[in-house]
């Protein structure tokens, strides 16, 4: 009994241990970033015409994040795991996009007909992200889903190293510059003010209008339905009729068609793509998701626009205030201490996980 009782006493002061530094920590971030910040607007480095370039690069950027993210949550959301080759459905549709693309600049077809073109590369993107996402979960995930939930994710890696290497093999190393179109050239002006650039503009309003209907079409279909009924119990659905391969294989299509969306917006805003395009905002995607609440569809949306934000504001508003020589080459190190200190200030996310409050 005595020995217990000391066991529970040495756990108990480790935990109090734990707690105060955890609050260490983050009292110590908020006050750097509060420290930051101010410095930074009482200097008055930044215009108002700057201020107003952060907001909008941050919202297209995040705007391309959260359709990553759409993919990540729905996948996790059914069968609870992080499919990690996501990042690279996204870089397919990029990269074929990109061959489409660069084949009607040769011939003319790009300048002439530019609304046409770029409908023709978004369903060319779109095309190619869906098919691949269908033929991972049947060639890679189907096999193992009875599986322990480490198998899937390991697999998930694996796939996504070889879809790197399949790339860069068919297509090469080299970095693959989307044409200009001359439809989105230039900037959005109004009374000799430039607003915002055309193909920002472009990304933002392709981005929510897609978002709004993955969120009508699962809250308002049939299918929808059947998707949240999966999420909710796999074995439940399959006895009350569900055909739960079918909402799995649906999932998986919905999340690449819109990567793909992703892949062709991504490469108005950066132009460049390559094999190792889909890697990085493939993770950044995933830190959106956790940052949103992982299984969460509207939290997706809201992670990736904040997370968007934080890494256009972040590097200008915090680290200069610091008095960091080159802030913004740190915006990937914001995004993931951003994603730290969420799992430290609230684990569940902005919104939480629906998934987990539900079953509570």
């Amino acid at each position: 009994m005595a020995a217990l009782v000391d066991t529970l006493r040495e756990r108990a002061v480790r935990f109090s241990l734990l707690s105060f530094l955890l609050w260490i920590v983050r009292i110590g971030a908020v006050a750097l970033a509060v420290w930051g910040t101010l410095v930074t607007l009482s200097s008055g480095v930044f215009t108002a015409a700057q201020w107003k370039d952060f907001l909008i690069f941050g919202l297209a950027q995040g705007s391309v994040y959260a359709l990553i993210a759409l993919g990540y949550s729905m996948v996790y959301g059914v069968l609870r795991f992080i499919n990690f080759a996501h990042g690279e459905v996204f870089m397919s549709g990029s990269m074929i996009g990109f061959f489409v693309a660069d084949s009607m600049a040769q011939s003319g077809f790009w300048d002439s007909s530019p609304i046409a073109a770029l409908g023709i590369v978004l369903l060319a993107s779109m095309t190619t992200s869906t098919l691949l996402a269908v033929i991972l979960e049947r060639i890679a995930y189907r096999p193992l889903r009875d599986s322990p939930r480490l198998v899937p994710l390991i697999t998930s890696l694996g796939m996504s190293f070889a879809l790197q290497n399949i790339f860069r093999g068919l297509f090469g190393a080299g970095i693959k510059t989307y044409p200009v179109s001359p439809l989105l050239d230039g900037f959005i002006t109004l009374g000799g003010i430039n607003l915002i650039h055309k193909s920002q503009a472009l990304v933002i309003g392709t981005a929510l209008i897609f978002m709004l209907g993955l969120y009508l079409f699962v809250e308002r279909t049939k299918t929808g339905k059947a998707m949240r009924a999966v999420a909710e119990d796999k074995e439940i659905a399959s006895l009350m009729g569900i055909d739960v391969d079918r909402i799995i294989v649906i999932t998986f299509a919905v999340g690449g068609l819109l990567a793909g969306v992703a892949g062709v917006l991504y490469a108005q805003v950066f132009r460049q793509v390559n094999f190792f395009t889909g890697f990085i905002p493939g993770i950044k995607a995933f830190t959106a998701a956790v940052l949103g609440g992982v299984g969460n569809i509207v939290g997706a949306m809201v992670g990736g626009l904040v997370l968007g934000l934080v890494e256009s504001f972040g590097p200008s508003i915090v680290l200069t205030g610091l008095g960091i020589p080159a802030p913004h080459q740190l915006k990937d190190a914001v995004a993931f201490v951003v994603l730290v200190l969420v799992l430290i200030f609230r684990p569940s996310g902005i919104l939480g996980e629906r998934l987990s409050r539900e079953k509570a």
